[in-house]
């Protein structure tokens, strides 16, 4: 199996998990409210990272290191928090279905715009005409899912 294969593999199995997440978080944000399930919803995370560090016998982040990191890079545990706050609210409203498709919309279309600009360091990849016609088409799928 290639490289970009096995990578793609593991991108839909993440998608898949987040799905779950979201159902299960939202379930959560139920029964403790949503400030406080997002709130446990990290705490579980931090727990089982503890663990898989002190199992895998893996170094503690290096905190001194964190200097020499560009500043919007320290962005992705804030972000994590928005992100499964909103979808606590979301997957109610809107069912995790259609929840789930506005969300992959919104990443796609985001990481096209990344990807175009090669924000955050990535290399650039040129947003083509195909590559629009795709996002459209997605968009499209989008809408017949959304009904």
């Amino acid at each position: 199996m290639s490289e970009t294969l096995l990578a793609l593999l593991f991108a839909c199995v993440s998608g898949s998990a987040m799905a779950v997440q979201g159902t299960l978080n939202s379930a959560l944000g139920k029964v403790l409210g949503l400030l406080q399930a997002s709130w446990v919803v990290h705490l579980t995370g931090l727990l089982v990272l503890t663990i898989l560090i002190i199992g895998a016998r893996s170094s503690w982040p290096a905190i001194p290191a964190l200097k020499t990191a560009r500043w919007y890079t320290l962005l992705g545990g804030p972000l994590n928090v928005v992100i499964v706050y909103l979808v606590i609210i979301s997957i109610p409203r809107a069912g995790v279905a259609r929840a789930t498709t506005a969300i992959i919309v919104g990443q796609v279309a985001t990481a096209g715009i990344i990807d175009h600009f090669g924000l955050f360091g990535v290399k650039p990849v040129a947003f083509t005409l195909i590559k629009g016609l795709g996002l459209g088409l997605l968009a499209v799928g989008a809408r017949l899912l959304l009904g």
